[in-house]
């Protein structure tokens, strides 16, 4: 996976390894472990917006997001910073947060750990979308130097969160099931990233992933 390399005296730099297939242990590619712990979260929650659960189950992703996305993310990035990739530990790390805090909130509203009461229920909800969507916003700006396939990701992410933001607000149904399809949207670009990534891992090639917006 193309990773950003930078010092204090250099301006950042994208290092494509693709030219030569992966030989030995080398570092390693975190996203390996990040890609497929973000898409399978993606995707359960996904379901979970379109419908395939009953309504009112919106817990039915959380032992994967808790126990396989938000718990392999932060493994991710802890990985990517001990070998010096910060970009790669940064949006793992962001993302862990996302979905620990999201699994948080669920669990928190449906046994009133935090005495909230039902009528702010709604209230709540919008400030945890309005914040991520902040964040997330942030973080797509904030890697435009990276191949494409990682800004068109953020991007989808960042539509997603406002979907389900005005599905929260309004509410409806159309607008959160709108959200889920694009998450499944995004998983898939996801699932490209990684199977590229897999590809150079076990000796092949990585798939292109296009030219950076900003260089």
């Amino acid at each position: 996976m193309a990773v950003p390399d930078a010092t204090p005296d250099k301006p950042v730099q994208l290092v494509h390894p693709a030219a030569e297939p992966a030989a030995g242990p080398l570092i390693g590619d975190p996203g390996l472990l990040g890609l497929p712990s973000f898409i399978v979260g993606t995707v359960a929650l996904a379901l979970v917006f379109i419908g395939v659960v009953p309504a009112g189950t919106t817990g039915a992703a959380l032992p994967i997001i808790l126990a396989a996305t938000a718990i392999g993310m932060f493994i991710a990035a802890i990985w990517a910073a001990a070998i010096g990739q910060s970009a790669v530990a940064g949006i793992n790390g962001t993302f862990a947060g996302f979905w620990l805090s999201y699994a948080v909130l669920v669990l928190g509203l449906t046994h009133s750990w935090f005495g909230i009461a039902p009528a702010a229920i709604i209230a709540t909800e919008k400030l945890f979308l309005i914040a991520w969507l902040v964040v997330m916003v942030i973080l797509t700006l904030a890697m435009l130097r990276l191949p494409l396939a990682f800004t068109v990701l953020l991007t989808l992410v960042d539509v997603a969160v406002l979907l389900v933001l005005l599905g929260t607000v309004q509410p409806s149904t159309s607008l959160l099931k709108a959200g889920g399809y694009v998450a499944l949207v995004f998983a898939a670009v996801g699932a490209y990233i990684f199977v590229g990534a897999a590809s150079h891992a076990t000796g092949g090639k990585e798939f292109p992933l296009g030219t950076p917006v900003l260089h």
